[in-house]
C-alpha cells in the first residue's frame, strides 16, 4: 500500500468509515490537534523521566490514538461498530494519578511557569495543545459532532500533563518555575 493517495490534492480528506470533508473542517481540525497532542507526548518520552511516568503517558498515547479514531469516525457507519469506545474508566484513573501524584509534591503556592527538565517543559507543550484539542471539540461538541466524553477526557488530560510535568521536575530534584511578575509601572 502507497502512502501517497493524491485523492487530497483538492484539499478534501475521507473520513474513517466514508464520507469526505475539506481538509480545514472543523472536524479534521480537532482530530489533527489530537494526533499532535500525540506526537508531542511521543516527544516528551523521548527525554529522561521516571520510568512509571514514562510508561502511564505510552498508555495515555494508546488512549488518544481511540480518541482521535473516535472524533474522525462518523457515527452509525459500519466503520464505527470497529473503533474502541472511550471508556470512563480512563477518566478515573487519570484522577487517580493526579491525586497520588499531587500528594507527592509540594503544595502549589505561585503561578509557574514551563520548564525545567527537558521532559517537563515538553510535557507543558503537551498541555497547551491537549487545551487548544479541547478547545476544537468544545466547537464540535456545540454543534452535536462531537461525544461529551471526548472533552472531559482532554479537559482531565491537561491537569494531569501539568501535574506530571511538575512531578518530573519534582523527582529530578528541581524547583517550579516561579513567575515573577513586573512591579506596575506608574
Amino acid at each position: 500500500m502507497k502512502i501517497y493517495t493524491k485523492t487530497g490534492d483538492a484539499g478534501e480528506t475521507g473520513l474513517f468509515g466514508g464520507g469526505r470533508v475539506a481538509k480545514d473542517d472543523a472536524l479534521v481540525d480537532a482530530y489533527g490537534e489530537v494526533d499532535e497532542l500525540n506526537a508531542t507526548l511521543g516527544l516528551a518520552r523521548t527525554f529522561p523521566m521516571p520510568a512509571d511516568l514514562e510508561h502511564f503517558l505510552q498508555r495515555i498515547q494508546d488512549q488518544l490514538f481511540t480518541v482521535g479514531a473516535v472524533l474522525a469516525t462518523p457515527p452509525h457507519t459500519k466503520a464505527a461498530a470497529h473503533i474502541p469506545e472511550l471508556r470512563p474508566e480512563w477518566v478515573e484513573e487519570m484522577e487517580r494519578h493526579i491525586d497520588r501524584y499531587e500528594e507527592e509534591l509540594p503544595k502549589m503556592t505561585h503561578f509557574i511557569l514551563p520548564g525545567g527538565a527537558p521532559a517537563a517543559a515538553a510535557l507543558h507543550l503537551s498541555r497547551t495543545v491537549c487545551r487548544r484539542a479541547e478547545r476544537r471539540v468544545v466547537t464540535l461538541l456545540r454543534e452535536d459532532k462531537a461525544p461529551p466524553a471526548v472533552a472531559m477526557y482532554l479537559n482531565r488530560l491537561s491537569d494531569l500533563l501539568f501535574v506530571v510535568a511538575r512531578l518530573v521536575n519534582f523527582r529530578a530534584g528541581l524547583p517550579d518555575v516561579k513567575w515573577i511578575p513586573e512591579k506596575p509601572t506608574k
